[in-house]
């Protein structure tokens, strides 16, 4: 283990742990999951929780999201529990951009989940202790705490990987990459006349740039796409690990963003209840990683997904 390493680990089992940042809307049953793997986490009960809780579209939702605000009030087992809710209807993306950047106006560094997503009891560890030891290299765009099944070479001895698409579900950042990030995008009008830098921004995932196209157009709205190409510009690596820290239980009929029955992204959960981990020092691009990374994001992946979900075939 370096240098660098052992200091950071030490730093990192003190008091000065970021901030968990959960958004939520009408989805009881996942959102109890993830409060219970939540939890069971090693660092829960020295770590602030913040909760953004949006409000309804309609009558029906009204009556969903009271079901878990009630629930909300129960939470017990974070240092602090601070819950934030709306009376309008944000939608994830306006409420995620919103809600961690005026979380931000406090603190230097954030832990950000959604309703649908169940940790394993090591995710704190591992996102605070990459939040430190990479804080001060201006190379590092992100932290993801979700990987899709990673085959790790025998002789890699590193805990996580690198790439330049960051994810959203389990994620974390710093206050001053945040702050400059164009959520705008203002510059979109020279990138989709620019095929060069299209297929640039495509190397992370065959749908990038389909996916930032239907954002600037409005057929989505995606704070997550926006993120993306922000990295994209500023050409900055995110941190995952080797072995996700995150699995997604999103995937449904009943779900906001993710629709289908089957899921490419399914990963085996982090059960190792390991707490000390040896991090790469040199942000660099490994194509024994890259080639697995993207693999769920290739057309043929993409189609035959899309084709079994279609066909109802799990």
């Amino acid at each position: 283990m370096d240098i660098k390493t052992e200091k950071y680990q030490q730093k990192s089992d003190g008091e000065n742990l970021s901030p968990i940042v959960l958004f939520t809307y009408k989805k009881l049953v996942p959102l109890k999951l993830t409060i219970q793997a939540l939890k069971s986490n090693t660092l829960a009960s020295k770590s602030e929780l913040f909760i953004f809780s949006d409000g309804g579209k309609n009558k029906h939702d009204e009556n969903e999201i009271d079901l878990v605000r009630d629930f909300l009030k129960q939470i017990e087992g974070f240092k602090k529990i601070t819950i934030i809710t709306s009376d309008e209807n944000k939608g994830l993306a306006k409420s995620i951009i919103e809600g961690v950047s005026s979380i931000f106006e406090s603190y230097d560094s954030v832990i950000v989940l959604e309703d649908d997503l169940v940790t394993s009891s090591n995710f704190l560890d591992f996102m605070n202790k990459a939040l430190l030891y990479y804080k001060e290299d201006p190379n590092i765009h992100s932290i993801s705490g979700f990987t899709v099944p990673i085959t790790k070479p025998s002789s890699y001895d590193y805990a996580n990987y690198f790439t330049k698409r960051a994810s959203s579900w389990g994620w974390a950042t710093w206050k001053d990459r945040w702050e400059t990030v164009d959520w705008e995008v203002r510059d979109y009008p020279s990138f989709k006349e620019d095929i060069r830098q299209q297929r640039a921004f495509n190397r992370m995932g065959s749908d990038l740039t389909g996916m930032l196209a239907k954002q600037m157009n409005g057929a989505i709205s995606s704070w997550a796409i926006r993120w993306c190409y922000d990295q994209f510009k500023k050409n900055q690596f995110t941190v995952f690990p080797v072995v996700s820290k995150i699995t997604n239980i999103g995937f449904g009929e009943n779900a906001t963003h993710t629709k289908g029955s089957d899921n490419r992204f399914a990963t085996p959960l982090d059960t190792s209840g390991e707490t000390n981990f040896t991090f790469h020092p040199k942000p660099e691009l490994d194509t024994r990683f890259i080639k697995q990374f993207i693999e769920p994001y290739s057309l043929k992946t993409r189609a035959l997904y899309k084709i079994r979900n279609l066909l109802g075939i799990r």
